[in-house]
């Protein structure tokens, strides 16, 4: 995805917690933008595997 692709917005994050991400962004070579990204997919990944799980227990 290019960066014409995405929307920017601000974002109000507890600081706490925003350097708990720089920190995690940092070990794994990523900027603190990417991480944030990287971890919202991950939880919508998450989240659509949790909803195919539970269709096909029904």
């Amino acid at each position: 995805m290019s960066d014409k692709d995405k929307k920017a917005f601000v974002l109000r994050i507890n600081q706490d917690l925003l350097k708990e991400i720089e920190h995690w962004a940092s070990a794994e070579f990523r900027s603190t933008n990417g991480q944030i990204e990287y971890l919202l997919n991950e939880a919508i990944k998450a989240k659509s595997r949790s909803k195919a799980r539970k269709k096909t227990e029904e």
